[in-house]
C-alpha cells in the first residue's frame, strides 16, 4: 500500500486508481473492493455537517462498544487531512504490509482493528496536500489493499461536510449507512440538514441521529448544565424525519481519555457517558436488526 510523500506523485490518477481513465488497473481494483466488502456485514459512516461536534470520538467509542459486545469490528479513519482516530486509540507506527501489497490493520483488541491515514505517515506533522483524485484513490486503497478479513461491522469516521471523502465512501461502499452527529445548537442543526440532503442525493440510508455534548454535570453542585441550548433529540430527529439513536453528555473523562489514547468505552463503567453509549450501541444494533 502506497505511503504519502509528495502531492505531485500522489495526485497522479494512474497511480492512485481514481477516475475512469485508469483502465484495467481500476477495473481490477473494483473487483478487489467488491470481494473485500462482501466479507463485511454492516458498514456505518459517521458523519457531520460541521467540525467540532465530537464525531471522531463517537466513531472510536462506538467501534469499541460494538467490539465489546462480541462483534468483529473495523474502524476506518478517512479524515485524510486531520486523522485523529489512531491517536485516540493509542496506536502508533506504520501499517505492516504483507507480500508487498496487503496491509494489516492495527489491532486495538481481539475484536477491533483500525486503519488511519496516520498509520501511513512517517512524519505525523506532515501536511497532506492532495486534490480530489488522490484522496479518492487512497480511500479506495483502504478497502482494496487492507486485509480486513471478515467483519460484522466497519465503522468509518468521515471528515465533516459533504466533500470528496464522504462522497467516495458513498460511491465505493454503496450499502453503507450513515450516522449523523450534531450538537444542540442551531448552526450545527442547520448543517445536519445538509448531511441529510447529501444522503438522500447519494441514496445512502440514514441509520439515525446522535446529539453529542448535550449536557455537562457541574463539578460543584452536580446539576446538569446545557452547554449550548436545551436538547430535545427525539423532537429534532422527528422534525428531520430520521431515527433518533440517543444523546451523549459532555464529560471531562472523554477529553482526557482521547488525549491519552484510551477510549472511555474500553473500560467498564456506570457513568452517564457509559450508559448513554451503551444505549446508542443497542439502538444501532436494533436498527441493523442484529438481534
Amino acid at each position: 500500500m502506497a505511503q504519502p510523500d509528495s502531492p505531485e506523485k500522489t495526485c497522479d490518477p494512474s497511480s492512485c486508481g481514481s477516475g475512469k481513465g485508469s483502465g484495467a488497473a481500476h477495473d481490477i481494483q473494483d473487483l478487489t473492493i467488491e470481494s473485500s466488502l462482501k466479507k463485511i456485514t454492516h458498514k456505518l459512516m459517521i458523519m457531520s455537517g460541521k467540525g467540532g461536534v465530537g464525531k471522531s470520538s463517537i466513531a472510536a467509542n462506538l467501534a469499541v462498544t460494538l467490539s465489546n459486545k462480541g462483534l468483529k469490528t473495523g474502524l476506518l479513519d478517512v479524515d485524510l487531512h486531520g486523522p485523529s482516530v489512531a491517536g485516540m486509540m493509542g496506536l502508533s507506527g506504520l501499517l505492516d504490509v504483507v507480500d508487498g501489497k496487503f496491509a494489516e490493520p492495527k489491532a486495538f483488541s481481539e475484536n477491533l482493528k483500525v486503519v488511519s491515514m496516520a498509520s501511513l505517515m512517517q512524519d505525523q506533522d506532515q501536511a497532506i496536500i492532495w486534490r480530489g483524485p488522490a484522496k479518492i484513490g487512497v480511500i479506495r486503497q483502504f478497502i482494496s489493499d487492507v486485509n480486513w478479513r471478515s467483519l460484522d461491522c466497519l465503522v468509518i469516521d468521515s471528515p465533516p461536510g459533504t466533500g470528496d471523502e464522504p462522497l467516495t465512501v458513498a460511491q465505493t461502499i454503496p450499502d453503507a449507512k450513515a450516522i449523523v452527529v450534531t450538537t444542540p445548537q442551531e448552526v450545527s442543526l442547520a448543517d445536519v440538514r445538509k448531511s441529510i440532503n447529501f444522503c438522500k442525493h447519494v441514496n445512502m440510508e440514514i441509520l439515525g441521529l446522535v446529539v453529542n455534548m448535550a449536557t455537562f454535570k457541574c463539578p460543584h453542585c452536580g446539576e446538569p448544565v446545557d452547554l449550548f441550548k436545551k436538547s430535545d433529540g427525539p423532537k429534532t430527529a422527528e422534525a428531520l424525519s430520521v431515527p433518533f439513536l440517543g444523546t451523549i453528555p459532555f464529560h471531562q473523562d472523554l477529553v482526557r481519555a482521547c488525549d491519552e489514547g484510551n477510549p472511555v468505552m474500553s473500560h467498564k463503567g456506570t457513568s452517564p457517558f457509559h450508559r448513554a453509549f451503551e444505549a446508542i450501541a443497542n439502538q444501532v444494533l436494533e436498527q441493523l436488526k442484529w438481534f
